[in-house]
């Protein structure tokens, strides 16, 4: 157990933190389910939709470190395939 003072605060801080993080990383990954799920049914609107969001929280997750940008930046480009495979199918 941390004894001095500013180690009892970083303590609590990396907790605030993790718990953000972690918060953050669900909602990606939610996200990303969502997309894949409407890509999986057909479903052209609803995964256009799905994917904007997902973007949108990857995008979030990069910029607040949660996640490497260019990890997010490889899921992003994975997905957009996934979706745009839909529009290109006869």
């Amino acid at each position: 157990m941390a004894n001095l003072k500013s180690a009892k605060t970083r303590i609590k801080r990396n907790q605030k933190r993790e718990k953000i993080n972690l918060d953050r990383l669900n909602a990606v990954r939610t996200e990303e389910k969502k997309t894949r799920k409407a890509v999986a049914a057909g479903d052209k609107e609803g995964a256009k939709a799905a994917f904007k969001s997902a973007e949108a929280a990857l995008a979030r997750a990069a910029g607040k470190g949660t996640v490497h940008k260019k990890t997010a930046s490889r899921h992003i480009s994975r997905l957009a395939q996934a979706v745009k495979s839909l529009f290109t199918k006869a």
